[in-house]
């Protein structure tokens, strides 16, 4: 059974990607948006934005540990 510490880090952790998810979305959203209103600077700024958040499968071990 997992203590409760594990069980706060494995759902802080959860959290964590489902925000990252969602900051992910919003920022593709954008850069279409901006791409459809032909404001390409801006398009790509979001895409770089995007670029900048670690990648689904690797956002764990790019995190910093967090604190027990």
């Amino acid at each position: 059974m997992a203590s409760p510490a594990t069980a706060d880090t494995s759902s802080l952790q959860q959290k964590l990607r489902i925000d990252q998810e969602a900051l992910l979305l919003m920022l593709s959203y954008i850069e279409a948006e901006c791409a459809r209103l032909g404001a390409r600077e801006a398009a790509h700024h979001a895409a770089l934005a995007a670029a900048l958040l670690p990648q689904a499968g690797s956002w764990n071990a790019s995190m910093p540990a967090l604190p027990q």
